[in-house]
């Protein structure tokens, strides 16, 4: 019986974690751009994967929240924010919905490419 309960109340456990990922953390749409900007730019790779990790972790409300895990984010207008990365290095440009807590990743490059383009009009790229 005790082999019962505990394997009932393991599963529970299980499912609640399950849930709560769902529930409560950020969904991240496309960790496919992060992955092919490493190809070319290895040495972002750590920073990618912080950023990417501490995102998909996060349960923000609003900008203020985000800014507590990321000091350096700005708000470029039109729900679109820009994260430094690598120290600067690497610009990441994403469209953050609070109120269903979804990430976009519009835009991962070097400053000269990020200098060519303008953060608050990107738009999401298959």
């Amino acid at each position: 019986m005790n082999v019962i309960l505990f394997v009932v109340i393991s599963i529970f456990e299980i499912l609640f974690q399950i849930i709560k990922h769902y529930i409560c953390y950020m969904v991240i749409i496309s960790k496919a751009i992060i992955r092919d900007f490493i190809t070319i730019h290895n040495d972002a790779e750590n920073s990618l994967n912080n950023w990417y990790e501490l995102t998909a972790n996060a349960n923000w409300k609003n900008f203020n929240e985000m800014k507590n895990t990321f000091n350096s984010v700005d708000a470029v207008g039109n729900d679109r924010y820009v994260f430094n990365i690598k120290g600067n290095s690497y610009r990441l440009i994403a469209l953050v919905i609070f109120k269903v807590r979804t990430v976009f990743i519009l835009f991962v490059g070097t400053h000269p490419e990020y200098d060519k383009i303008t953060a608050s009009t990107v738009t999401f790229k298959k």
